[in-house]
């Protein structure tokens, strides 16, 4: 019995296996995840219903077991809103951040690196975000 924040097995398994900037992508419930998955990647789906359960969760979570270093989100259009970007900046703290255009963006999910996607509920546009996983810092390595 695991005593972890997160507890499904492929999810942690996939983790497991990724190092240090390996790539973990939160989908929302729009992209069409079976077309980006890359040569490493598993694929989760967590899109029970629409809302359930949504990529704040699920961040959540996977912060509360792996080192996250890095985060990029797709570039929205002028016009459009894209609230949940702030969010996911106060819940990773001090990471690198960036933003690519959408069709970069897609091939960056099907890279190499990508070994885990997870596709959510998640109903707000513009919520897919790709981590980039740090590594376990030792107490004596504090500062880098």
């Amino acid at each position: 019995m695991l005593k972890t924040p997160v507890i499904h097995p492929t999810i942690m398994e996939a983790l497991a296996r990724s190092g240090h900037f390996a790539q973990v992508v939160i989908a929302d419930g729009n992209l069409p995840v079976g077309a980006m998955a890359g040569p490493n990647s598993t694929t989760v789906h967590l899109n029970f219903k629409p809302g359930l359960l949504d990529a704040l969760t699920v961040l959540e979570g996977i912060l509360e077991v792996c080192p996250v270093q890095g985060a990029i989100v797709m570039e929205k259009p002028a016009e459009a809103s894209a609230e949940i970007h702030e969010v996911y900046k106060q819940l990773l703290g001090d990471v690198t951040w960036d933003e690519m255009e959408r069709w970069a963006f897609y091939d960056k999910i099907r890279d190499v690196n990508t070994t885990l996607i997870i596709q959510t509920g998640e109903q707000r546009r513009f919520a897919n975000l790709i981590l980039t996983v740090g590594v376990v810092k030792m107490a004596e390595e504090s500062n880098f």
